[in-house]
């Protein structure tokens, strides 16, 4: 079963950071991540993370309940607070739209991670 079955956008952000903003842009990235989770029920999951050993390379798996979410959370405070104060931190962006390939084995994830 296929993301578009269930109209789940899925995405992956390709982040590089200039290294002397490392602290600064994760400190706001946490409090954008948390505030999308915490405030907008379409944004099912915005999880970030750094390479083990490259600070400055960040991914984010983020997951909409669909395309109209995603366009809300575009044009919420904490984005665009997160995308303004960011934006001269940023080296380079890729975005990358993904399928999942089995949409029931991903909300199974997210049940076993709320125990």
């Amino acid at each position: 079963m296929k993301a578009q079955d269930h109209n789940l956008m899925v995405r992956i952000a390709e982040i590089e950071i200039y290294p002397e903003y490392i602290q600064e842009y994760g400190d706001i990235l946490q409090k954008e991540a948390a505030a999308s989770i915490q405030k907008e029920p379409g944004v099912i999951a915005i999880f970030p993370m750094f390479e083990k050993n490259q600070h400055h390379l960040i991914k984010i798996v983020e997951i909409y309940a669909n395309k109209d979410a995603y366009e809300s959370h575009l044009q919420t405070p904490h984005f665009l607070h997160y995308k303004t104060a960011t934006m001269k931190m940023v080296k380079s962006l890729k975005l990358v739209d993904m399928d999942a390939l089995d949409t029931k084995s991903m909300s199974l994830l997210f049940k076993k991670m709320a125990n």
